[in-house]
């Protein structure tokens, strides 16, 4: 069961949000805030996921920038986060539009539950120029890499590529190479960073 918390100041926006993720039986929604202050002085939460509509959180800078969230956070804005404090928050986090599907929204909590980064890529990068260029992956090495990023493991990769789980194991371990990472986490941050993964 994954425990998500909302952070989001209208009542009809937590009220959207509960709806788009009530046909997931696998997600629990365990609390509702209007805002960060609602935590209280320890700002502690049971959530396993947190999803928040509030702009506060997604410009940090300065010192605040390498502060740890409280739990992954799912940003859900039309607007690109900070980039200075995506690219080097040791956090989990995610971004995807406000007006996401009920799919996309279950899916990301997911991968943020797994320890995955996710998100749109107009929310990435603010232009085409921002958008860095191909990397030394291969085709399928992309491919592989996009579905890690969706949170499918080895055997689901397989299935959806029609290949043996032995390749899908030897193309993770050319993307960890070329991408100088160690696991998952670190591959599909990466990935991101430079543009290979498309959500």
């Amino acid at each position: 069961m994954i425990r998500v918390l909302l952070v989001a100041p209208s009542p009809a926006l937590r009220a959207g949000l509960r709806s788009l993720l009530s046909s997931d039986p696998e997600i629990r929604i365990i609390d509702e805030w209007n805002k960060w202050s609602d935590a209280g002085n320890d700002g502690d939460s049971d959530a396993d996921v947190v999803i928040t509509t509030s702009a506060s959180l997604a410009s940090l800078s300065g010192d605040e920038i390498d502060a740890p969230l409280p739990a992954p956070i799912l940003f859900l804005r039309d607007e690109p986060l900070n980039m200075q404090w995506a690219m080097r928050s040791s956090s989990v986090w995610g971004i995807l539009p406000l007006e996401t599907s009920a799919r996309e929204l279950s899916a990301a909590v997911h991968a943020l539950s797994e320890g995955l980064i996710v998100g749109a890529r107009p929310l990435l990068f603010n232009s085409e120029e921002e958008s860095p260029a191909q990397g030394p992956l291969t085709d399928r090495e992309a491919e592989v890499l996009g579905w890690l990023a969706k949170g499918l493991a080895n055997k689901q990769i397989a299935l959806a590529l029609g290949i043996s789980e032995h390749t899908v194991k030897f193309h993770i371990s050319s993307i960890y190479t070329k991408l100088n990472a160690t696991n998952r986490t670190q591959a599909v941050r990466e990935g991101l960073r430079n543009g290979w993964i498309l959500l």
